[in-house]
């Protein structure tokens, strides 16, 4: 057997490294590409508001989302960027909408575990931007917040949305106690009838939020789950003269007029009507555009921006 000449040999060699390097890229995975490069952010698909919300407070907003047209009415701000496609409901995407996308990473919470399987084999991660405590405080939405931000290689953007975030609802708080130096206390509730309300609890993210800028929430008992209790109109009865109540939207028109008119309304001594003779004698309230109790830090941002540039009507001077 002839010998190949070495130069021929040289050749082949180089060839074949060439090949090989070739396939390995083409083979290699998302997950490995990610691995070789921690630094690089992945495309997010969340199917849910809040987490939507706080991505693109950080600044990286996820490629594709749930709801995003009632995230418009229910959540507000921050704004979704019009590039982020919207996959259907949150509770059940559109599987083919879904597999169009091209995505890095899964974020979702326990609500939308069912969902998981239609993933295949995209990374997931779990994150809950909730309080797992009956008093809800700051320091509980700091570590899901930075697991966030670990999630999609951007720690440090996490760290700083944190420590922005702080500031800016510290010093809305300063802004509204210069508006409205007699206001201490608050009820937060959102009407689903005439009849029939929510009022947010000490494990909402109300109260970290109004204890930041230096507020007291009111509440008759401790939530559930979602950081709500249910009750009646007329158990509004049971706040006291110098509690100011905040009605969350969505409030409309009709219910208003509804609830004008209502004689147990009337007996709390409440009126939305800022212009009405007896407007100043009413009991102090406020209505609020929607702010999304699930949305961790976000939220509390909002909230806080929302109170800072609110009308209170009726006794202010409480």
């Amino acid at each position: 057997m002839k010998a190949i000449p070495s130069s021929i040999a040289l050749c082949m060699a180089l060839c074949s490294s060439l090949l090989l390097s070739s396939c390995q890229s083409s083979d290699a995975t998302p997950a490995a590409l990610n691995a070789s490069n921690p630094q690089k952010t992945p495309s997010v698909m969340t199917p849910d508001w809040g987490i939507a919300a706080t991505l693109t407070g950080m600044g990286y907003p996820p490629v594709a989302m749930g709801d995003k047209t009632f995230y418009k009415e229910w959540v507000g701000k921050p704004l979704i960027p019009k590039d982020t496609y919207d996959v259907g409901t949150r509770y059940q995407p559109n599987p083919e909408m879904f597999s169009q996308l091209d995505l890095d990473v899964v974020i979702d919470n326990a609500f939308y575990k069912h969902l998981q399987p239609m993933y295949g084999d995209l990374p997931i991660h779990s994150i809950e931007l909730t309080s797992p405590n009956q008093m809800a405080k700051w320091e509980d939405f700091i570590e899901p917040t930075l697991e966030l931000g670990r999630s999609i290689n951007q720690p440090q953007a996490a760290q700083m949305y944190l420590d922005k975030s702080k500031e800016q609802i510290t010093q809305a708080g300063q802004t509204f106690h210069k508006r409205y130096p007699h206001i201490k206390k608050m009820a937060v509730v959102q009407f689903a009838d005439t009849n029939n309300l929510r009022m947010f609890s000490y494990n909402s993210l109300f109260q970290p939020a109004l204890d930041t800028m230096g507020l007291e929430l009111t509440a008759f008992a401790d939530g559930n789950e979602w950081g709500f209790m249910p009750i009646m109109l007329g158990d509004l009865a049971q706040l006291d003269d110098d509690t100011c109540l905040v009605v969350v939207e969505p409030i409309g028109d009709l219910l208003k007029l509804e609830l004008e008119d209502s004689l147990v309304w009337q007996r709390l001594g409440y009126s939305f009507r800022e212009n009405s003779k007896s407007a100043g004698k009413s009991r102090c309230l406020t209505v609020l555009p929607a702010t999304w109790n699930n949305s961790g830090v976000a939220s509390m941002n909002v909230l806080a921006d929302r109170l800072m540039n609110a009308t209170f009507v009726g006794n202010t001077d409480l």
